[in-house]
């Protein structure tokens, strides 16, 4: 199949779509499919109009069609196209919101990946923003017009705004960089496999090392360890977009261009993601997997469970999974403490999962209940309501080289490990193994296994690919090392050149902290809890309730006010704050703790940030204290003596805490009042929203159906001035009427022979007193209208002279009869001295 290019535009985009085509040359050996918002219940004169813009053959798709190069092919007005097989075929509209575009770019994708090129012009709404996301992804290129040169440009902007455009120009700029770019070898010879990509990275080893090296100087991240042909291929696409043939003088762009850096790196971690991806997983997790898992965990306390999803890109698979858990857990969902993160290595993509908004494109993949539930629908984008977001959290993580989570329930890692090389499998399937609690499952893409691995993980659904942890008799150990100082680049780099020191440092560092640091907390000003270091479940457990992060809600209820007075004091010092030998209780046994708030700044910022350390190297027990000497009666006094009043004042700090609950339960109550109204608010909102969209998209179809309608009365006029012209040219009386025998058009010869003004026009013919002696004028005119024949005789006006009376029936383009039209031909030109002979062109003859 030839290159194909997607052009989506909706109103403004046939201005638009005319300009590129205008510009685009003739010969450029690709397909162009024109997707256009349009009144699914009018016919559309599209590709007439796009053909007066090109020399290119423009057709509208009425079959399945096989594409064929330097030919345009129009979206009929009342169906979907999509890419399928090497050829174009037709599909039902759907109801919802115009999204024919995404639906194209989508299909585009899946069938020429690297061969695809997306182009959204102008237009309304969001439609092409995920087309475009599905086409980088897949390895092809993407453009949008400007918003300057838009005429409606939310559609662009949408675009733009995600991060999936490689170009950013007006219609005829996006034509001209199509010519250049379709002579690119990335376009015309894509490598078909990757076996084709390792020997092309095998040939230019040196170059390929020299784009890593740029990486992992600028962003911190080694991708030798990264699958090659992939790697090739999205590296090979960016030497396309700045039309650069080599990997050499690519690699010595990249030295001196820190920007391209920074998207080549986003375009290696772009990935195909959708919510309810594989939507068969979600049904089994659902009704299989999860109430098994929910069933083992209520008889634990506290119920807890904890997901990881890591490579999560823009956030659709955590948010999937969350809504997933949520629906299975029904209204207990409140009781349990539930902890998804997901992670990915780019900080731009982990940023647009914590916003959770989305365009209007997610209606094709999310039931209409399920949007009502769970998103809120603001200005033709959802964003994930906060019931959802609470229980997601997102971070930037390197799964090749970061420490995993630990104590999970689920590890959904899909389509991650395909990207990765060998080695790298045998790094992070043992990690996994580490992280997961016992039975915990595993969930992989259909394309990934656990490999060599199977003793730790048994398949429990084989087509799904999801698997459970199995407690192996000698499990290989997990290792934490980064992997990327042990092992050599096989593109250049020489062993004497590996510095060990700061790897061992780091794996030191980290084993020591792991093993003898106390639990700990990083916390900011408003006591939200932004890390956990250590274990931490001896003095922090969630209640029943909503989810929270607060450390005083999570902190056990005897620690609450020593915990609460160290902080305040290191807050308003600024300075460290220790308390000594506070009492926390677990199980029924008291424990003696040191607390230490130590507040710290991250370089760069202003924010005050706060290390709450919990020092357990004064645990004793009640019992072993009493077992103690205690010394003199004395001091026995004076100890029991403190402890009484040190029970005083927690009472009473404790009755100070019970009044703050009781003002917060009435603002609380306050919020709820605010929040009905809200929600009727709301309400209201959404109703306006959708009558809106509705708007929107009747107003986007009567637009392109006004441009049509403007370019067809620019048709008319001209062809209006050229009938006018022609008739004015003919030296010859001719006349035409409709059916009542109305004049409807004469020309400039007519007026002396049938005596008609230009005032006549519109006036029945027998209210005319003719010069030529015609009695049954009207007679003639009725039988050449009703039998459809012609009639001729010879006529004479009052002076005598000779005319050929001809009638013959008007007839319209759909074969109507529709009048008659009246020719005189004068046939006594010759008999009158100095006349010229009579033109036999015309229809004159001699007497």
């Amino acid at each position: 199949m030839c290159p194909i290019v997607g052009i989506g535009g909706s109103a403004g985009g046939f201005e638009a779509a005319m300009d590129l085509l205008r510009h685009l040359p003739p010969q450029t050996g690709m397909a162009f499919v024109i997707v256009q918002h349009l009144d699914p219940h009018h016919g559309s004169r599209l590709p007439n109009l796009l053909g007066k813009a090109t020399s290119m053959p423009v057709s509208e798709i009425t079959r399945t069609i096989i594409p064929q190069p330097n030919a345009v092919y129009v979206q009929p007005p009342n169906k979907c196209v999509i890419a399928k097989s090497g050829k174009l075929t037709l599909v039902s509209r759907t109801e919802r919101q115009n999204v024919g575009i995404d639906h194209f770019f989508e299909s585009l994708a899946e069938e020429c990946g690297s061969r695809a090129i997306g182009i959204v012009l102008s237009g309304t709404g969001s439609d092409g923003t995920a087309g475009l996301r599905a086409i980088k992804a897949a390895g092809g290129l993407t453009f949008a017009q400007t918003e300057e040169s838009a005429k409606f440009d939310a559609m662009p902007r949408s675009a733009i705004r995600s991060g999936f455009v490689d170009l950013v120009m007006p219609p005829d700029a996006i034509a001209r960089e199509i010519s250049r770019i379709g002579e690119h070898p990335y376009i015309r010879r894509p490598m078909t496999d990757g076996a084709e990509a390792e020997k092309e990275a095998y040939r230019q080893a040196d170059d390929l090392g020299r784009v890593f090296l740029s990486l992992k100087k600028q962003m911190g991240v080694d991708f030798s360890g990264y699958k090659e042909s992939t790697l090739i291929r999205r590296i090979q696409r960016r030497m396309a977009v700045h039309r650069i043939d080599t990997l050499k003088r690519y690699a010595r762009f990249l030295r001196d261009n820190k920007k391209e850096i920074e998207l080549l790196f986003d375009d290696l971690l772009i990935n195909v993601t959708r919510f309810f991806r594989d939507e068969k997983v979600f049904r089994a997790l659902k009704k299989r997997f999860l109430p098994a898992l929910l069933k083992k965990k209520r008889k634990t306390r506290p119920q807890e469970l904890r997901v990881w999803i890591p490579g999560c890109a823009t956030g659709e698979e955590v948010y999937s999974l969350a809504i997933s858990i949520l629906e299975a857990l029904g209204g207990q969902a409140s009781k349990w403490r539930i902890q998804i993160f997901g992670t990915d290595l780019s900080e731009s993509v982990v940023e647009h999962a914590r916003l959770g908004i989305y365009s209007s494109a997610i209606e094709k993949d999310v039931s209409p209940a399920r949007l009502r539930r769970f998103f809120l629908k603001r200005d033709g984008a959802y964003q994930i309501g906060r019931n959802v977001r609470d229980i997601c959290t997102f971070a930037r993580q390197n799964i090749a080289a970061d420490p995993p989570f630990s104590r999970l329930d689920i590890i959904s890692c899909r389509n991650v490990l395909i990207y990765l090389s060998p080695e790298l499998h045998k790094r992070c399937i043992p990690q996994f193994h580490y992280a997961l609690n016992p039975d915990g499952f595993l969930i992989l893409g259909p394309a990934e296994s656990v490999g060599l691995y199977e003793e730790l993980f048994k398949l429990v659904d084989k087509k799904n690919k999801i698997y459970t942890k199995e407690a192996a008799a000698s499990p290989r150990p997990a290792v934490f090392i980064p992997q990327q100082g042990l092992k050599l680049p096989h593109f250049g780099a020489k062993p004497a050149a590996i510095n060990f020191e700061p790897d061992l440092l780091k794996v030191a560092d980290r084993i020591v902290l792991s093993t003898y640091a106390p639990a700990a907390v990083v916390i900011d000003d408003k006591m939200q809890v932004h890390q956990f270091r250590g274990r931490t479940d001896l003095f922090l457990e969630h209640t029943p309730g909503p989810a929270t992060f607060n450390l005083l809600q999570l902190a056990r209820t005897n620690l609450v006010p020593d915990l609460r007075a160290t902080i305040r004091r290191a807050i308003k010092t600024g300075k460290a704050a220790r308390t000594e030998r506070a009492k926390v209780t677990l199980r029924g046994k008291n424990y003696e703790i040191n607390i230490q708030v130590v507040p710290f700044k991250v370089m760069g910022t202003d924010l005050s940030w706060y290390l709450v350390i919990f020092d357990e190297t004064t645990r004793r027990t009640r019992a072993e204290r009493l077992l103690q000497p205690l010394g003199k009666a004395g001091a026995q006094g004076e100890l029991s003596e403190l402890r009484r009043e040190l029970t005083a004042s927690k009472q009473s700090l404790q009755a100070v805490i019970e009044e703050h609950e009781a003002t917060n339960e009435e603002l609380k109550a306050s919020n709820e009042e605010v929040e009905s109204s809200n929600e009727e608010l709301q309400s209201t909102n959404e109703e306006l929203e959708t009558a809106k969209e509705e708007l929107q998209s009747t107003n986007e179809e009567l637009t392109t159906l006004n441009e049509e309608l403007s370019n067809r009365n620019l048709e008319m006029m001209q062809m209006t001035n050229e009938l006018n012209n022609l008739l004015s040219s003919i030296q010859m009386p001719i006349v035409m009427v409709d059916n009542a025998l109305t004049v409807r058009r004469a020309t400039p010869a007519a007026r002396g022979a049938f005596n008609i003004l230009s005032t006549d026009i519109g006036r029945p013919l027998r209210d005319l007193r003719p010069n030529i002696d015609v009695p049954d004028m009207e007679k003639i005119l009725r039988e050449v209208i009703e039998t459809l024949g012609t009639r001729e005789r010879n006529v004479s006006d009052k002076h005598g002279r000779q005319y050929s009376l001809r009638v013959r029936p008007y007839r319209t383009t759909d074969d109507k009869i529709d009048g008659a039209v009246i020719t005189l031909v004068d046939i006594d030109g010759e008999k009158r001295p100095g006349l010229e002979k009579p033109n036999h062109e015309h229809g004159s003859s001699r007497k």
